[in-house]
């Protein structure tokens, strides 16, 4: 059975991919930090909704979650998205403010493209 935090993180990816703004920005706190690695850092939540609007939302794509683990304030999610038949595989690790219904204050995205046959 899930958790309440594996719930809304489930929730929150599923909002992210359909471009759900009401549920991604109440989900996040005004000094938000997300951190692409290897391309940028994001910091407060207009900057985040600034770059959250540069991903157009993905109609056709799907949305593969493999594993949510959650400890604390901590948690990470780890999946696939699949898009114009191209495949990415992703994790990212969340830090929240607070533990019990606590808001996303840090997100972590490691993304990469997978390769047909690795």
């Amino acid at each position: 059975m899930a958790t309440a935090k594996e719930n809304f993180l489930r929730a929150f990816n599923e909002a992210f991919m359909s471009g759900d703004r009401d549920v991604v920005l109440a989900s996040v706190t005004d000094d938000v930090e997300w951190h692409l690695i290897g391309m940028e850092k994001i910091a407060g939540k207009a900057a985040f909704e600034k770059a959250w609007n540069r991903m157009p939302p993905q109609d056709d794509a799907k949305l593969i979650i493999d594993t949510i683990i959650t400890h604390g304030v901590t948690a990470a999610v780890e999946g696939k998205i699949q898009v114009d038949e191209k495949t990415y595989a992703f994790c990212d690790t969340y830090r929240f403010n607070q533990f019990k219904d606590g808001r996303i204050k840090q997100i972590h995205s490691f993304v990469i493209e997978e390769r047909k046959g690795s």
